[in-house]
């Protein structure tokens, strides 16, 4: 635990935009809906690392962890239409993947309950982003379509996850964790 608070002050000193977001096109229906997350690096590598993590949890958490990131990934969207406006989104989302791959990379264990706080509130800033990017129109018909998206995403992750682990061993999971962080440290260099 000293671990990932240390990692995560690093990357808070750290902290520059993404520009992940720049120019993201139609957010009007569900077919947009799918694409968007599918189109992010940054939606891609958190959602991945989270099905990892969650393998690597097993239990309760292969399950629970993926849900909390799809509910409050929906309230974050929620309150971006409603007007919440938050601050320091995008570097809250390039480091849920630097933090997502790190817990990967380092296989840190964690309780169920903080394991689904701490997805969700890296999720929570994934859907403002998505809403914050919605136009009004068929909001319901995209948010349909980018949580189904993110289901598919998380479920990759838990099928990589248990595809590599099976395979090759703990060091492959690990070593995707790793790439991971890489993928987040790419986005910051952006």
């Amino acid at each position: 635990m000293r671990l990932i608070l240390i990692c995560i002050a690093l990357i808070g000193g750290l902290v520059s935009p993404a520009l992940a977001h720049i120019g993201v096109g139609q957010t009007d229906s569900f077919a947009s809906g799918i694409t968007h997350p599918l189109h992010g690096a940054d939606h891609v590598f958190a959602m991945l690392a989270v099905g990892m993590w969650s393998l690597l949890a097993g239990g309760r958490a292969i399950w629970v962890w993926p849900i909390a990131f799809v509910a409050t990934m929906l309230a974050g969207f929620a309150a971006a239409t409603l007007g919440l406006q938050m601050p320091f989104v995008e570097p809250a989302i390039w480091s849920s993947v630097i933090i997502l791959g790190l817990l990967v990379a380092l296989a840190i264990k964690a309780p169920v309950w903080l394991g689904a706080a701490m997805t969700g509130l890296f999720a929570f800033f994934h859907g403002h982003v998505h809403g914050a990017e919605a136009v009004s129109g068929n909001l319901i018909s995209y948010a349909a379509g980018f949580s189904l998206a993110t289901v598919g995403l998380l479920a990759a992750g838990i099928w990589l996850g248990f595809f590599a682990e099976r395979s090759i061993g703990k060091v492959a999971l690990r070593a995707m964790g790793g790439l991971t962080v890489l993928g987040g440290i790419v986005l910051i260099a952006g």
